[in-house]
């Protein structure tokens, strides 16, 4: 049946007449809108502070880093994971947190241990390249006094203690 369609002579009108005139189409309301959409790049990498005196507990690290740049920034992504001398360090695990303001405080730490972080800025546009890496310490575990080995006497008293720190300690102060 196609074929004996097409075979014969169609003949058809258009009830409307084409509106085929040149017209000149105005995109003048376009391109302002297009004008006055801002577009904002990526933000530029964060630099990590050093670590600042009393900065740390025996679990806690406070954390502190700057953008200087007038980079819009929506929030920051801070990594973090311990440093280790052995030759698996790449395998240790990283920890990540979002985080708004310019520091943070990262808890449950091992005590006396480094840890090495590093931060990127995110907005709409995309995330940063990541800060330069920095290694902050936790503080050392208080020691534990072995309260049967104290003696004393007039002029004179021995105190031993036990460091419950893997890592060495520097140094001890005792106060009396």
């Amino acid at each position: 049946r196609l074929k004996e369609f097409l075979k014969k002579e169609v003949n058809l009108k258009l009830s409307t007449q084409p509106d085929f005139e040149e017209r000149a189409i105005d995109f003048s309301e376009v391109e302002q809108l297009m004008n006055s959409i801002n577009t904002i790049p990526a933000p530029c990498a964060p630099v990590m502070n050093p670590q600042a005196p009393n900065a740390a507990t025996g679990t806690s690290l406070r954390v502190c880093w700057g953008l200087f740049s007038d980079d819009i920034v929506e929030c920051y992504q801070l990594c973090y994971k311990p440093v280790s001398n052995e030759r698996h360090s790449d395998e240790q695990a990283e920890h990540m947190l979002k985080v708004k303001e310019t520091y943070c405080t990262i808890s449950n730490l091992l005590p006396n241990t480094q840890y090495e972080f590093w931060v990127s800025a995110l907005n709409a546009s995309g995330v940063s390249p990541p800060s330069e890496r920095a290694v902050y310490v936790t503080a050392p575990s208080p020691p534990i006094i072995k309260s049967k080995k104290i003696r004393s006497c007039e002029n004179a008293a021995l105190v031993c203690w036990e460091s419950r720190d893997v890592n060495p300690v520097d140094s001890y102060t005792v106060e009396l």
